[in-house]
């Protein structure tokens, strides 16, 4: 089947006249959206769209992440042939995913991203659309939960990384990468009680009461145990699902912008992603991707796979749960 529609089938981003069904491109060739999703910018009958946002500002050590939509777009065509791995239903033929495209911005005008940001996600959560969001450095997490926040009322954090990023930061101006969930929490938007860090390997002495999961209980105590945990503390709370790439090891995600090591290998955020199906999810995003530091593109293909367990984590609500 594959093989006879690849001999017709080219440039899907452009040309799919469906918003919803696999596509048997070859994987080599064609524009590269996301999962060979339509890319457009009508989101009248969609329930997912896909959006990049790249930006890098913000980052500790190593740039690059504004780079990671592109990287993370070319590694998903790896998939598009096949429905996702371990789940009872097709998100991909089910749902009406479409990309989006990227956020445009003035890169020089760095004070009014935050907002540019906050608007755009707005525009798609006003069409009662969800996103999943492809970065990007991690700072672009807070204005995303701004819009969020404004739709659902306090948000749930469900965020994997080796960072809290909850480290102090009063001036709620500055655009920080590992402050934002402090101003996210510390301005209401994120409910510390209800949100949960998984992955965690860095000292931060004050994380405002948000519940740590970190990589040593992860690994102790096993992934499906984990998922459990996780699912009880969040309970039906509306869940926003941030995805830092670093919260893998480098071993299986060397191209990002802070690698940690002793993280989570790709099995164990496959089985996590994948139990913590049925947890009451509104959008998501997959950050810190930094293609210049892995030439082999793991990392890329790592994000890619995160992205389209949020859009079967969605597709589980819609689909399942409905």
């Amino acid at each position: 089947m594959a093989l006879e529609d690849a001999k017709n089938q080219v440039d899907e981003a452009f040309t799919n006249p469906d918003l919803k069904g696999l596509s048997y491109e070859n994987t080599f060739g064609g524009a590269t959206s996301f999962l060979r999703r339509l890319y457009t910018k009508d989101l009248k009958g969609v329930d997912i769209a896909v959006t990049g946002v790249p930006f890098d500002q913000a980052v500790t050590n190593r740039p690059g992440t504004r780079l990671g939509p592109r990287a993370i777009r070319e590694a998903s065509a790896l998939q598009s042939p096949d429905a996702p791995y371990g789940w009872p239903f097709d998100a991909l033929s089910e749902l009406a995913i479409v990309d989006y495209g990227d956020m445009a911005y003035d890169y020089a005008n760095i004070p009014a991203f935050p907002d540019t940001l906050t608007d755009h996600i707005r525009t798609i959560l006003a069409a009662d659309v969800s996103s999943v969001t492809l970065g990007g450095d991690h700072y672009i997490s807070f204005p995303i939960l701004k819009a969020y926040a404004e739709k659902h009322g306090p948000m749930s954090l469900l965020q994997f990384d080796a960072h809290t990023d909850t480290w102090a930061d009063d001036d709620m101006s500055r655009v920080d990468h590992g402050t934002m969930f402090y101003k996210a929490v510390k301005s209401g938007i994120v409910d510390p009680k209800r949100s949960v860090q998984v992955g965690i390997r860095t000292t931060n002495e004050d994380t405002l009461g948000v519940n740590i999961i970190d990589a040593r209980e992860v690994y102790e105590f096993g992934p499906a145990a984990v998922a459990k945990k996780i699912k009880g503390i969040l309970g039906d709370s509306p869940v926003y699902l941030s995805f830092d790439i670093d919260g893998l090891d480098p071993a299986f995600a060397p191209g990002t912008g802070t690698p940690v090591w002793g993280g989570l290998s790709s099995i164990q955020a496959q089985i996590i992603l994948r139990d913590i199906a049925g947890i009451n999810i509104k959008g998501g995003d997959v950050v810190e991707v930094s293609p210049p530091y892995d030439t082999s593109g793991a990392t890329a293909i790592a994000g890619a796979h995160v992205a389209t367990q949020i859009i079967c984590l969605l597709g589980w609500n819609k689909l399942v749960q409905d």
